[in-house]
């Protein structure tokens, strides 16, 4: 049974996001809530505000996927933000939420043991 995603950010025209929207429509995966980064755009401060109640998030660049645990408090914002914010200083897209798990970019093996 494909998991609950409560949450996804994307940006149209997004080669990234469309990658993740094929996946996602290959396992039949439904949001139950899509937001637009076209139209929606976080700054750091307003996307720390999107993490209450994450434990966890998984960030990807290229092929490489950074797991930041976020239970107890331990990353300090330098890390974070380099997790969460690309080079426009807004958040990320592809973001979806699955439980307390952010995942953020796109790498299907990184992603497949939250969303499969």
């Amino acid at each position: 049974m494909a998991p609950q995603i409560n949450w996804y950010y994307h940006r149209n025209g997004c080669k990234t996001c469309l990658r993740m929207q094929a996946y996602l429509n290959e396992h039949g995966i439904a949001p139950q809530q899509i937001e637009s980064a076209n139209k929606v755009r976080y700054d750091f401060d307003q996307a720390k505000a999107l993490l209450a109640g994450i434990n966890r998030i998984v960030s990807t660049r290229g092929k490489s996927a950074t797991t930041l645990n976020l239970k107890g408090g331990a990353v300090d914002d330098a890390a974070l933000e380099k997790a969460i914010i690309g080079p426009s200083g807004k958040f990320r897209s592809p973001a979806i939420k699955v439980g307390k798990t952010l995942l953020i970019g796109f790498h299907e093996t990184a992603f497949d043991e939250y969303l499969l």
